[in-house]
């Protein structure tokens, strides 16, 4: 069978990844421009199409550049974060591991590591910001990773997603700091805008909302870019929801190009709440101090499946959204979750909570198992 454009542009991209040199984002334009690819295709570049989510285990140096030289990671994703940083606080800022059946909890601030790796917790409940390290930072920290990298051969250049939520003005100064620094990266940089944390206060994620989508979008369109950019959406539990995020895509068409090229779904589910050793006490705490945070994990997983796959399929109605890539996020931890999200219509899957529980060997797990998984697949005969 002749090679298809894509297979050929994958086995490139397998040997130009490992090349030192300074393409960044002006070398994925070349590519998306010679082979006339679509923006969905922009996942190829993310190989394995397995990373993590934004999180807070990817938010020093030290857990950024673990997950770079895992080998069984195909991009990183940077914890999201400002233009000047969030105000954390250890003291209503936390999280909590948790076993969904009996509800029995850790907390990180209170147990060992080696407790926090039972395998009886697969779920986490946290009342976390943002990172507070700021944008300008984590670019600096990057390019230290990539140095550090380039000066070894076993390691190849990944795409580098960064994270970053704020208003749309700040998110515009956000896209270019980025897109001004990304074409003296070793690697392909994009831009994720966090639309939908539900831990702050006073401030509802807008992408529940159509306007605050549009508002967004509209400056994004009104801005250029050439990084790949995307979203990063809630979990959506009714079909309203769904279609305020399509029609504010398409309300960007009426004038131009829609300016993101990929969504992530999904979130962490607010509103949730995990109780403490007893019934009456609260396992973490919050900045209203009711303990009340985002669910994620396996709880999450039959939402964020759900989410993905209407997505996609809404996506594919409209020649203006088709090529639109989906990111899959939510209680991924074996290669079963993994093949599950891209089933569902996920081009490349992230993980987070089961990162939190295991450390970047997770990746190894998910990864290993899903290749052997394909490998007996090929090995049976035909029926």
């Amino acid at each position: 069978m002749a090679p298809t454009r894509r297979n050929l542009l994958t086995n490139q991209i397998g040997c130009w990844r490992g090349r030192k040199n300074s393409c960044g984002a002006a070398f994925s334009a070349m590519i998306f421009q010679v082979y006339g690819l679509a923006i969905k295709d922009s996942m190829a570049f993310i190989d394995p199409p397995l990373l993590n989510s934004a999180n807070v285990w990817a938010t020093t140096e030290e857990d950024l550049e673990a997950l770079y030289r895992c080998p069984d990671t195909g991009a990183v994703t940077i914890r999201t974060s400002l233009l000047d940083g969030f105000n954390h606080d250890e003291t209503i800022h936390q999280y909590c591991f948790f076993n969904t059946d009996s509800m029995s909890f850790d907390n990180e601030s209170s147990i060992t590591h080696s407790a926090r790796m039972r395998s009886y917790e697969t779920s986490s409940l946290n009342t976390l910001g943002y990172s507070p390290t700021s944008l300008e930072n984590y670019i600096e920290i990057i390019q230290r990773i990539e140095k550090r990298a380039a000066h070894d051969e076993v390691y190849e250049t990944k795409p580098i997603i960064f994270s970053t939520t704020g208003t749309a003005a700040e998110i515009v100064k956000c896209g270019q700091l980025l897109q001004s620094r990304a074409d003296k990266s070793l690697s392909t940089w994009m831009m994720e805008i966090n639309l939908s944390c539900p831990n702050i206060v006073d401030k509802p994620p807008p992408a529940y909302s159509r306007e605050g989508l549009i508002s967004y979008l509209t400056a994004l369109q009104n801005s250029s870019f050439e990084i790949p950019i995307g979203i990063k959406t809630p979990p959506y539990t009714y079909q309203g929801q769904f279609n305020d995020l399509i029609g504010a895509l398409l309300e960007t068409t009426r004038t131009g190009k829609c300016p993101i090229s990929f969504i992530t779904a999904t979130n962490t589910l607010g509103g949730c709440f995990v109780p403490g050793v007893s019934p009456s006490e609260k396992a973490i705490n919050s900045a209203n101090g009711m303990g009340i945070g985002g669910l994620a994990g396996a709880a999450l997983h039959p939402l964020a499946l759900g989410n993905v796959r209407t997505i996609r399929r809404m996506l594919d109605v409209h020649a203006e959204l088709k090529d639109i890539a989906i990111i899959g996020v939510g209680g991924v931890s074996d290669s079963a979750g993994f093949d599950r999200m891209k089933n569902a219509g996920a081009s490349a899957v992230a993980v987070g909570t089961a990162l939190g529980i295991h450390g970047v060997s997770i990746f190894g797990k998910i990864a290993g198992a899903s290749q052997e998984d394909t490998k007996n697949e090929q090995l049976e005969p035909n029926a």
